[in-house]
């Protein structure tokens, strides 16, 4: 039992990965368990954690709050019961996936209170997380953190804090967002390559090699975008013509695309712009006139 901690730790939300978290929390630190489903406490029943009738009842016993909930508003319910407790907790950390605003919200309303608050969201799947092995993408204040810290440590793989109140949430967005939108191009690509008898076993091989997936997030943002180097490489016309063959080809297969289609438009765009002759992460460049960003600035 860590003895670094100090008061139990309680979790209001036991669903799938409420409960893999509590797993990984067992045995290691006193746990108080709260769900909204009564069936939950079965789900953890062989885990050592007391049950709880509340939340409310749940901040009465522990110092600190994980939540793991499925909805915004039901975070903001939590927390709501959460400090207007006769004896709140110490503090909250929000571990569910919510959006950036939701988190400050949540943030300022136990700020007023008194309360310290981060949102931890978790870059790492349910296996990972109940094997005790969590990337945690962590926003809040540094005395904040700090508090968290020996917490989070505990079921911890690595702990990026990166900023204030919502960026852990607003982390978890992003990632979310691309590998949701790579699950329909790796779908597309291998629709594509079914109608063209490619072994799709081979495909898997192809895009999993340093040349594959991972080459435009490595080479082309980390090392182009990042840097601001757009000379030599692929050129955006080249990159253009490669995406109007593999449109065409989709069109000759009877292959639906959707997001390859649309990822298409920026070349167009960048072309039109006098950008063709740049290498094809200069597409960058768009974003950062729509958006008021640089990429470049780290």
């Amino acid at each position: 039992m860590n003895e670094t901690v100090g008061l139990p730790v309680g979790m209001v939300g036991l669903g799938n990965a409420g409960s893999a978290l509590a797993s990984a929390f067992s045995g290691q630190v006193p746990l108080v368990g709260y769900d909204a489903n009564p069936v939950r406490r079965e789900a953890v029943d062989d885990l050592e954690m007391q049950w709880a009738d509340s939340a409310g009842d749940v901040a009465g016993l522990a110092g600190t709050v994980l939540l793991s909930l499925p909805k915004p508003e039901a975070s903001k319910a939590v927390v709501g019961e959460l400090i207007g407790c006769a004896r709140p907790p110490k503090l909250i950390v929000e571990t569910s996936t919510v959006t950036p605003n939701t988190a400050r919200e949540l943030g300022a309303l136990c700020d007023a209170a008194g309360i310290a608050f981060i949102d931890a969201a978790v870059g790492s799947g349910v296996q990972a997380m109940a094997a005790g092995q969590v990337t945690w993408l962590v926003g809040g204040s540094d005395d904040a953190v700090a508090q968290a810290r020996p917490v989070l440590e505990l079921v911890a793989k690595k702990i990026h804090h990166l900023g204030p109140v919502g960026a852990g949430s607003g982390a978890k967005v992003v990632n979310n967002a691309v590998m949701h939108a790579l699950m329909v191009v790796l779908i597309e690509a291998g629709a594509l390559a079914a109608k063209l008898g490619i072994p799709l076993d081979a495909l898997v091989e192809i895009l999993g090699s340093a040349d594959g997936v991972t080459r435009p997030l490595q080479h082309r943002f980390r090392e182009r975008i990042l840097g601001g180097d757009y000379e030599g490489g692929m050129s955006v016309a080249n990159a253009r013509k490669d995406s109007m063959l593999a449109l065409e080809t989709a069109q000759d297969c009877g292959v639906p695309l959707f997001a390859m289609l649309a990822a298409h438009t920026p070349y167009e765009i960048a072309e039109s712009q006098g950008l063709g002759e740049l290498d094809y992460a200069a597409l960058a460049k768009l974003w950062e006139d729509w958006c008021g960003v640089d990429f470049s600035a780290g």
